[in-house]
């Protein structure tokens, strides 16, 4: 594998810098690496209407297929909390939207990406099929 767990983990950290969460005050990052090096990041995007409201994750995927990256995704980091303390408490897991989000890109290339969460005492180290068993995919649309 090409990424490095705490590399990953802190350019997750930046990207939750950017985040846009004047309701909840909860940042979140997340930082996708591909095979070839590259890093794409994301910041949760809120809005007033709550249900608009975007996942670091799903910005962070947007992001990386609009940028042509299709498949070949290794690693994901992410980490949460409230501005000022992030990673401060415990792990942040993907919403199923962003478990969905990120197997799209996963399933592009066919490849089974480690996901870390992590927290104040502890990254939880899972693959995406732990964190979304038996998914719909592209292949389901065959």
């Amino acid at each position: 594998m090409t990424h490095d767990k705490h590399t990953l983990i802190a350019a997750a950290r930046k990207a939750a810098s950017g985040a846009y969460a004047p309701y909840s005050n909860f940042h979140v990052g997340a930082a996708l690496g591909f095979a070839d090096g590259s890093v794409i990041t994301g910041a949760n995007v809120e809005n007033a209407s709550y249900g608009l409201t975007l996942c670091a994750e799903t910005v962070a995927v947007g992001k990386a297929l609009s940028e042509v990256w299709r498949g070949n995704l290794e690693a994901v980091a992410v980490i949460g909390g409230k501005a000022g303390a992030l990673g401060a408490g415990a792990p942040v897991t993907p919403c199923g939207r962003c478990r969905q989000m990120l197997n799209e890109v996963a399933a592009l290339g066919g490849t089974d990406p480690v996901v870390w969460c992590a927290g104040a005492d502890e990254v939880l180290e899972l693959r995406l099929s732990d964190l979304l068993p038996r998914a719909f995919g592209p292949d389901a649309l065959e």
